[in-house]
């Protein structure tokens, strides 16, 4: 006996749920299922109705970017594995997606059609597959979810000649409303479907498979065409998806062409059971087992479906187009399934320019699901694998993950037509930058003159390699910390044993893009370096009160109390100039800038607001940097790169290291390194001024 005290053994009890699996495995009979359709016509839904209710119980969200609505489905985070599979930043294609199951549901044709997913090697493909596949899994266990099969109460003989009654199932999982014949089952239908709205009704694809036709057949035989006698046999169970359990959920990869069968996908003859049935045309003797029948009333995905052999190609036109296999020595068999396949683009194009293959073409919907274009979008991505959750023990710099999400990203932008703006520029538009002299309708417009961005390009998989490698270096292992100079490195090495890119013009491009990123972390560092040399609260504060009097004496043609000399003054241009140039503001503009500023102050008076130091970026930046520029010298920030550094400046430099620690995430080896690499750039920068 179990000891029932065991801690472990609480926790196993406390997450079973008995009365969920007595749910989950009810058995009817045919009579009690009517009941249950009649009461919940959704049972009988067909595969692409369950995909797109599936999808949608999830619920959506509206979002608007760059003048654009789109709709954001939850689903595609991924809230059955916690995100282990979400994705982001596909918002467009994703709607094409659901869109597709929308119409198909309702019955205006894409049921009629193969689903292809097309796009660069990791762009999410498989995954979106994945995702569909376990939603599938997970939403057949649910209430609003529940589908139905049945199994057949047919004589046995055993072994040993002992003769009984044993349940067999329908080996293709079908819905139990098609045992209702042909002659009444439409206007069943209509009884059922009068709950529903119009684009709710229930919809059913053909007929039984050929073996519950041949018991069904043998029974109405047996009780002189009594449908109800016949009906008696059948047993209704609940239906749970699995593709472990190959019930209801395929996949299919292609082999070696020489290797491939078409018995893989439409089942075989079993030929053990020919000697007891007499004939391998006895459905009986025949395996049902093949992925198109396996998949049926869910979805069989096709990995690489464009590499199968041409015959298997033309077994998914019917199975699409009307819903049928055709099983070796059987009449077409009816199915009910998603038939969702991907592949890339060579691929793709190898299959534009074959004609044999039109009615291929003809009857897939192609899904375009590109790599992300958004920086903040490619850096979750990454985060996924590598957040603090995940790596434990060892520290990732700031930035570590961005500088190789900007790679990545930059790879895939497309140079763009308009004078006066850079890829980088580019790339930070797209991620909700603002830009001076760049509006939401030239981001519209940039995007629209590259219509194939993010369809070529560095892929995630690889940037998932090069900081997999970063991690594992000698260097982080006796550090415990990787940077974003560590992955960089590993990202630039990388593209010498590329194996998928061979165009050396296309490596000198990347290694140029990465050179831009490098630049670009130099600026990211110096700032946040400035930002904690002038992090001095009270300083801060009492610099922007002098700026702010000293501006609305200016705009109001007033003077200035000098609070040490007690003596009205002129406003303090100089002071004010010394700000404003920290943002380039030129001597033309500064009263235009200025009576923005008192403008700004009197629109937050009137909300009931107080302006703080911190209320408008730009005069936060300006002063920030004012204030760094005041004190870098008592810092001496450039004597780090020296050996001696005396105990006052040190106490300062401990100051700021603590700064970025508490306010940007560096622990003390990064800080360090932060602050000595900061302080190289600026003795650089000081050398060559001295030339």
């Amino acid at each position: 006996m179990p000891n029932k005290s065991n801690p472990l053994l609480s926790i196993i009890d406390r997450k079973l749920d008995t009365t969920h699996y007595r749910d989950q495995h009810w058995e009817g009979s045919f009579w009690d299922y009517l009941d249950v359709a009649i009461d919940n016509p959704a049972v009988a839904r067909n595969a692409f109705q369950r995909v797109y209710d599936m999808i949608l119980s999830y619920g959506s969200e509206s979002f608007t970017q760059f003048k654009q609505e789109y709709t954001r489905y939850k689903f595609f985070s991924d809230p059955i594995e916690h995100g282990a599979d979400a994705i982001y930043g596909l918002e467009r294609p994703l709607v094409q997606l659901v869109d597709f199951f929308k119409s198909a549901a309702q019955g205006y044709g894409t049921e009629k059609r193969i689903l292809l997913l097309h796009g660069p090697v990791g762009s999410s493909k498989s995954t979106i597959a994945r995702l569909l596949k376990k939603g599938l899994e997970h939403y057949s266990r649910t209430d609003v979810g529940k589908a139905y099969t049945y199994m057949w109460r047919v004589h046995h003989r055993g072994p040993g000649g002992d003769e009984g009654e044993q349940y067999v199932e329908c080996p293709m999982h079908e819905e139990p409303l098609l045992l209702i014949p042909l002659e009444a089952r439409h206007e069943v239908l209509d009884a059922i479907n009068e709950k529903l709205p119009e684009g709710r009704k229930v919809r059913l694809y053909g007929d039984v498979c050929p073996f519950c036709r041949k018991i069904y057949g043998d029974l109405l035989d047996h009780y002189d065409g009594d449908w109800k006698k016949a009906i008696d046999h059948v047993k209704v169970k609940r239906l749970i998806l699995s593709e472990k359990d190959r019930r209801g959920i395929g996949t299919f990869q292609p082999k070696d062409e020489k290797n491939q069968d078409s018995t893989e996908l439409t089942g075989d003859i079993n030929y053990r059971k020919i000697a007891e049935y007499g004939s391998d045309s006895d459905p009986r003797a025949f395996n049902f087992d093949g992925e198109l029948n396996i998949a049926n009333r869910g979805i069989v995905e096709f990995i690489e479906v464009l590499k199968l052999d041409v015959a298997f190609l033309y077994d998914l036109l019917g199975a699409s187009q009307e819903h049928m296999i055709k099983p070796k020595k059987f009449a077409q068999t009816y199915i009910d399934e998603v038939i969702l396949g991907h592949t890339n683009e060579p691929e793709y194009k190898k299959l534009q320019g074959n004609e044999m293959m039109e009615a291929f073409r003809d009857r897939t919907i192609k899904i375009d699901i590109p790599y992300n274009i958004r920086l903040d979008d490619e850096i979750k991505i990454y985060l996924k694998d590598f957040g603090p959750e995940r790596v434990k023990g060892m520290h990732i710099a700031p930035h570590t993950i961005e500088v190789a999400a900007m790679w990545a990203v930059l790879t895939r932008l497309a140079e763009p037509k308009k004078a006066g703006i850079t890829k980088l520029q580019k790339l930070k538009l797209y991620n909700g930058k603002s830009i001076p002299g760049f509006t939401e309708d030239s981001i519209k417009e940039l995007k629209e003159e590259a219509p194939r961005e993010g369809m070529q390009g560095i892929s995630p998989r690889y940037i998932q390699d090069k900081i997999s490698n970063a991690l594992v270096s000698h260097q982080a292992q006796i550090e415990k910390t990787i940077n974003p100079f560590m992955v960089m490195n590993e990202l630039e090495e990388g593209l010498t044993h590329h194996s998928l890119i061979t165009d050396e013009e296309l490596k000198k491009e990347y290694k140029e893009i990465l050179a831009v990123v490098r630049e670009e972390y130099e600026d990211i560092l110096k700032a946040e370096v400035q930002r904690a040399i002038s992090a001095d609260e009270d300083a801060i504060k009492r610099l922007a009160a002098n700026y702010i009097e000293n501006v609305r004496a200016y705009t109001q043609h007033e003077r200035v109390r000098n609070r040490y000399t007690g003596r009205d003054e002129e406003p303090d241009d100089r002071l004010m100039r010394s700000i404003e140039e920290k943002i380039d503001i030129p001597e033309s503009r500064k009263d235009d800038f200025r009576q923005e500023i008192m403008n700004y102050i009197g629109a937050l008076a009137l909300d009931g607001k107080k302006f703080e130091y911190n209320t408008n970026a730009r005069l936060l930046k300006a002063l920030e940097l004012k204030l760094f520029e005041d004190q870098r010298d008592t810092i001496k920030l450039k004597n780090l790169v020296s050996s001696v550094v005396d105990d006052e400046t040190q106490q300062k430099i401990d100051v700021v290291k603590q700064r970025l620690i508490k306010y940007f995430g560096y622990n003390e080896a990064s800080a360090t390194d932060v602050l000595n690499y900061v302080a190289s750039i600026f003795a650089r920068g000081d050398s060559k001024q001295e030339e």
